[in-house]
């Protein structure tokens, strides 16, 4: 039996701790014993369905309680799981449907797993000839053991940001997840009687898959389940669940985060209790240093430890953690002079009032090993910009694509991965940006997420909704364009306003003009499936 595995049922047998799901109307405590005895019947279900060992299962739900038993189960099949992309209210249900088709053939899926709440999308796999399996169906199956899996066996394929445009998985192995969890509970100091993780992350994205879900169903330790919507619908019930259930650690992209810091800060005295958690983990974005002040100053009134904010880097490639700070750091900026940054690729250390603040991500976890290097592949020393390489037991094997498999190690085991960034002398991370969104005028790198945060900053444009575009002027020097929304897209003055403005608030704070500023209502910019910008497709935007 793998490693993963093992402990899995060995804490199934063992643990007190919990998954709490059904906040805010219908709470539902579940012993991971009682998720164990569910998926042990659900594995019958999958058994008499012909799923055995080395198959791919899709899982289309939407519900943890539903989805955290269901991936047992096909692991205790020896099984591979892969949570495909949830369709929202808005949409097409028929190009839904095309996309997932493609990734349910590249994956090789023996069946789909569907849920709560997309039973709708049941006819529209099985006129596609897909084997679908319903989680009511598993639910009345019968008990039956697990099957023998090895380290080297795949547990997740994790579609990758663009898979609804160009399939991409990530396949993480049962070593990867082992190997990766360790990292991540030395770091955190994680302790299973006592840590309460909280969470609204979707568990189709490593984060809350990974983070919130599995890790916890590992080791047994409590956590508590919204959903999503849940949480765009009642951003202060993240907070209201960390002072009920003392709440202790927790993960969010960075715009989570400013949407809290703004609900916080309306908030009544004494409303709510921030003082047990210990740990705040910032990721899947780049983090803006502003959001983080502004939420420990918002948080203070409610005895948050400004102490307790994390910003970390990850990536699906490594399974999910990079590199994580200490507990009780905070965050820590690393000033540095911004001539020789664009122009000269080095992070010199700065104390001039235009010295670029830039937030660290903590040290690599442990069992991971970085380097930055040149285009050409030559390592670079400390400080010096480059691309950002990574080695280690969590890192995966290969991707699978439409066209086969792919590898994503080199003949060393180095990973690249495709972030620029550096180490400061302490070893601690800095990514600047992506390779392929680095644009570069007059000898300067400049990066993307300077221009958005900069474009951020004018009122009226919504919170993480501001995209730096490149274009390709041909034989010319790069440019680029801004596009930003915004609620009062039906105000032309407001939007004039904030054209204005934004062009102000990027040459103030990058030097540089971009040629053209687009206001957009919201919803306009697009984004991958866990929340990300997608520069490299907003180009249309532009018209």
């Amino acid at each position: 039996m793998s490693k993963f595995t093992d402990e899995m049922y060995a804490t199934a047998a063992t643990s007190s701790q919990a998954l709490i799901t059904g906040e805010p109307d219908a709470p539902l405590r579940q012993e991971w014993g009682e998720v164990h005895r569910q998926a042990r019947c659900m594995a019958g279900a999958l058994a008499d369905a012909g799923i055995g060992h080395g198959d791919a299962i899709g899982v289309l739900a939407g519900m943890p309680a539903d989805i955290a038993p269901a991936c047992q189960a096909t692991w205790m099949r020896g099984a591979s799981v892969t949570m495909l992309h949830q369709p929202t209210p808005r949409t097409d249900l028929h190009v839904w449907a095309q996309d997932t088709e493609t990734i349910i053939g590249m994956v090789t899926a023996a069946a789909v797993i569907v849920g709560a709440p997309f039973e709708a999308a049941t006819p529209l796999l099985v006129e596609r000839g897909v084997k679908v399996v319903t989680i009511d169906e598993m639910r009345g199956g019968h008990d039956i053991a697990p099957v023998e899996t090895a380290e080297t066996d795949i547990a997740l394929q994790q579609l990758t940001s663009g898979s609804t445009g160009s399939p991409k998985a990530v396949q993480l192995t049962h070593g990867n997840f082992y190997a990766n969890a360790y990292s991540m509970i030395d770091r955190v100091k994680v302790n299973p009687e006592q840590d309460v993780m909280i969470s609204w992350l979707p568990l189709f994205h490593d984060m809350g898959m990974i983070g919130f879900l599995t890790v916890p169903m590992q080791i047994g330790a409590t956590t508590v389940h919204i959903t999503p919507l849940d949480f765009l619908n009642s951003p202060l019930l993240w907070a209201e669940l960390m002072g009920k259930y003392r709440g202790t650690v927790t993960a969010a992209p960075n715009f989570a985060y400013s949407l809290l810091a703004r609900r916080l800060a309306q908030a009544p005295e004494r409303e709510y209790d921030l003082s047990t958690m210990r740990c705040l983990l910032n990721g899947a974005e780049p983090v803006d240093p502003d959001t983080m002040i502004a939420l420990a100053e918002a948080g203070a009134r409610f005895g948050l430890d400004p102490m307790a904010l994390a910003p970390t880097y990850g990536m699906a490639e490594v399974t999910l953690a990079v590199s994580v700070p200490e507990p009780g750091q905070g965050m820590v900026l690393d000033h540095v002079d911004p001539d020789l940054l664009e122009s000269g690729g080095m992070a010199v250390p700065s104390n001039r009032n235009n010295a670029r603040a830039l937030p660290t991500l903590g040290p690599l976890v442990p069992g991971l090993e970085g380097r930055v290097v040149a285009r050409d592949g030559l390592e670079l020393p400390r400080r010096a910009v480059g691309i950002i390489e990574l080695r280690g037991k969590a890192v995966t094997p290969g991707y699978l694509t439409v066209n086969g498999p792919e590898p994503t190690q080199d003949a060393d085991g180095w990973i690249n991965t495709g972030d620029v960034g550096y180490f400061t002398e302490d070893g601690l991370v800095v990514v600047c940006g992506r390779v392929k969104d680095v644009i570069i005028m007059g000898g300067r790198n400049i990066y993307p997420t300077d221009i958005e945060r900069a474009a951020g900053s004018v009122r009226g444009v919504r919170p993480g909704n501001a995209v730096a575009i490149r274009l390709d002027a041909g034989q010319k020097r790069e440019s680029f364009a801004v596009a930003v929304e915004t609620n009062a897209i039906g105000d032309p003055e407001e939007v004039k306003r904030i054209e204005r403005e934004v062009v102000h608030a990027v040459v103030s704070e990058v030097g540089v003009r971009p040629r053209t500023v687009a206001v957009l209502g919201p919803g306009s910019i697009p984004k991958t499936s866990s929340g990300k910008l997608r520069r490299s497709t907003s180009v249309s935007l532009l018209g």
